[in-house]
């Protein structure tokens, strides 16, 4: 065989060795990945979100939490951008192009450890060290730790969750939601990945905006992040079914009329599991993060923050009070009474 048709048969078998990589563990059963981190996606925050009247009762935001809402939806759109680049990408067979097979290689060791770190999450397993570097591979291996800096990132902000530690070693690790969601499974989408991850920015934008948001800036807030209202997203669903009812059925989210509106609007609050499952600092931390900053940055909101950990603290200690003075009270009563 000429020399020349040996050399084709073999760059035509390593193409299809890189597809099969590519396409390889978790692949079928996680699709959302990383794909590529471009900061030409990044949208400009200089100017802050599109300006609207403010419904009756509803506080006007501060330029930083506009300034910050552009930004944080900038951040979070990027890496929702590229999951669904990644979906696409893993749901179609065709042939890598030559601009993809030129990709950054950390970029897509990146998106093989997003899909098998979902896989184990779907399947609840728990996750070894030891599974993470056969994923990256030696070749790879001196480049672990930003490999799985960048997965961390991207898991929170797409899907809302924390890769943590479950034993002293470090050896061993769970993938946890941001949230203590008590129902976990009513807000996963058919594939079986959480939709919380939306709730998150969610939270932050109505606590960013004096604990109201209007239904028109959720909605420009939502576009920002490239989920819009009619238009199906790959991982959250159809997104008004989601805001307006599936977060309200969970009691998440809060949608009402606002009062004495005229023309009548709505408004989205936290709803009562909301302020029991996470916190005004939790999510004041995310959002932080989310907009490369430390959550003192927004003084107001931070002090808000500061009184409601306060707040919740002394609840704790009225709470455990009461149930002391319950069981001594049982105790006192079940004592025989002296003669």
């Amino acid at each position: 065989m000429p020399r020349g048709q040996k050399s084709k048969l073999r760059a035509r078998e390593r193409r299809r060795q890189a597809r099969a990589e590519d396409q390889g563990f978790g692949g079928a059963q996680a699709t959302a990945a990383v794909e590529e981190e471009s900061s030409s996606s990044s949208l400009p925050v200089s100017g802050g979100t599109p300006s609207s009247s403010p419904a009756a009762g509803t506080p006007q935001k501060s330029q930083r939490a506009q300034t910050a809402s552009s930004s944080a939806a900038a951040t979070f759109r990027t890496s929702s951008d590229e999951s669904a680049h990644e979906e696409n990408a893993s749901s179609s067979q065709a042939p890598p192009s030559s601009e993809s097979s030129c990709k950054d290689p950390l970029i897509r060791k990146t998106g093989e450890l997003v899909k098998f770190l979902l896989y184990k999450y779907k399947i609840k397993e728990p996750i070894t060290k030891a599974e993470m570097l056969k994923i990256v591979n030696n070749k790879y291996k001196k480049h672990f730790p930003e490999i799985l800096q960048r997965t961390t990132e991207h898991l929170e902000l797409v899907f809302g969750l924390d890769l943590k530690e479950v034993n002293p070693s470090g050896r061993c690790y769970a993938l946890v939601s941001k949230l203590d969601l008590s129902d976990e499974g009513g807000l996963s989408g058919s594939t079986g990945f959480p939709k919380n991850g939306l709730l998150m920015p969610l939270l932050g934008m109505i606590f960013m905006n004096g604990n109201r948001t209007t239904e028109e800036e959720m909605w420009k807030f939502l576009n920002l992040l490239g989920v819009y209202e009619g238009r199906r997203h790959f991982i959250f669903g159809e997104p008004r079914k989601l805001i307006t009812q599936d977060l309200v059925e969970q009691k998440y989210l809060e949608y009402r009329l606002v009062p004495n509106s005229d023309p009548p609007c709505y408004e989205f609050l936290w709803g009562p599991r909301a302020h029991d499952e996470t916190s005004k600092m939790k999510v004041l931390e995310f959002w932080a993060k989310v907009n490369h900053s430390a959550p003192s940055s927004f003084q107001a909101q931070y002090e808000e923050a500061l009184r409601d950990e306060e707040e919740r603290a002394r609840a704790r200690a009225a709470a455990r009070a009461a149930a002391s003075a319950r069981i001594r009270s049982r105790a006192m009563a079940g004592r025989p009474s002296q003669p």
